[in-house]
C-alpha cells in the first residue's frame, strides 16, 4: 500500500462497509491523502456516526452529503469539493456506493430494478460525469503521461456477481437486478476507460471480494474482513498502470471474466 500516492480521494457510500473501511485506511496511511472526501446521504444520521468519529480525529476528512441518484445532490457534492480543492484537481473517485434486492427471476419488480440500476449503474455515469472537470485538472497537473492512480483514477465497485463470463454462485444468489447492474457497471467502466484516456483518466472495475458487510453478508457467506478486502484493494490501485485502464479485477490484483 505504500505505492498508493494520492494527494485527493473521494469515495461514495462512505459511511458503512467497504465504503468506511476504505476511507479509514487512507486515513492511516503513513502517505495519506491532504484530503479524502467521504459522501453518504445522510453524514449526520445514526447510520454515520462512525463517519462522524472519524472526522472528528482526522482533520483531513471532509464529510460531504451525496445521494447518488439525485442529479442535484451531485452536482452540490462536486461544487462543494470543487470550492474546497480550489486550484489543484482531484485524483481519485471511488464510486462505491451500491444496493442489493434479493429477488429472483421470478420475483424481480420494475420498482426494484429500476432501483438498482439508478444507483449501482446511473449513479455511478452521473457522479463521474459531474467530477470529470477535478480530474482533468489533476490529470493535466501531473507530469508525464503514464496513466496511474496517482495521475487520476475513476475505480468504480463492482461484483464478481456481474460477471458474465463466469457467473459463479447462482445456486447461492440470483439477486436479478444486483447482477445485471454491475454487469452494466462493468460495460460502463470500459466505456469510460476509453472516452477518458484522451484525458489522462485511468478507469477500472473492482470486486473487493465477499466479504462482511450489510450487504454483502446479504447475498452470499461471506469469506473476509472488510479490512483484508480494503488492504487488498488499495494495495491494487498502487499498482494500476496505462495497461489496466479498462480492466475488471479483484482485490487480490487477478483479472475477472467480463
Amino acid at each position: 500500500m505504500a505505492g498508493l500516492r494520492v494527494c485527493s480521494a473521494l469515495v461514495t457510500g462512505a459511511n458503512r462497509g467497504i465504503g468506511l473501511g476504505i476511507v479509514r485506511q487512507l486515513l492511516q496511511m503513513s502517505n495519506s491523502p491532504k484530503w479524502v472526501y467521504a459522501t453518504c446521504r445522510n453524514p449526520k444520521g445514526e447510520r454515520a456516526q462512525e463517519l462522524q468519529h472519524l472526522a472528528s480525529k482526522h482533520p483531513s476528512l471532509v464529510i460531504i452529503p451525496l445521494e447518488v441518484t439525485d442529479s442535484s445532490s451531485i452536482q452540490a457534492a462536486a461544487a462543494r469539493v470543487g470550492e474546497h480543492l480550489k486550484d489543484s484537481g482531484l485524483k481519485l473517485l471511488l464510486n462505491n456506493a451500491g444496493i442489493a434486492k434479493l429477488n429472483s427471476l421470478d420475483t424481480e419488480t420494475l420498482e426494484d430494478m429500476s432501483q438498482v440500476y439508478a444507483t449501482n449503474t446511473i449513479g455511478p455515469l452521473l457522479v463521474s460525469q459531474a467530477f470529470l472537470p477535478l480530474l482533468k485538472k489533476a490529470a493535466l497537473g501531473s507530469p508525464g503521461s503514464e496513466l496511474s492512480c496517482s495521475k487520476a483514477a475513476i475505480i468504480n465497485i463492482s461484483s464478481y456477481g456481474g460477471s458474465i463470463g463466469s457467473p459463479s454462485g447462482w445456486d447461492l444468489m440470483q439477486a436479478v437486478s444486483y447482477r445485471c447492474s454491475k454487469a452494466a457497471l462493468n460495460m460502463l467502466t470500459k466505456c469510460q476507460s476509453l472516452g477518458y484516456r484522451e484525458h489522462g483518466i485511468l478507469c477500472a472495475a473492482l470486486h473487493p471480494g465477499w466479504v462482511q458487510t450489510d450487504m454483502g453478508s446479504s447475498l452470499l457467506p461471506s469469506s473476509g474482513s472488510v479490512d483484508m478486502s480494503v488492504q487488498g484493494v488499495l494495495n491494487v490501485l498502487s499498482t494500476l498502470s496505462e495497461k489496466d485502464t479498462g480492466t475488471f479485477l479483484d482485490w487480490e490484483g487477478k483479472v475477472v471474466p467480463w
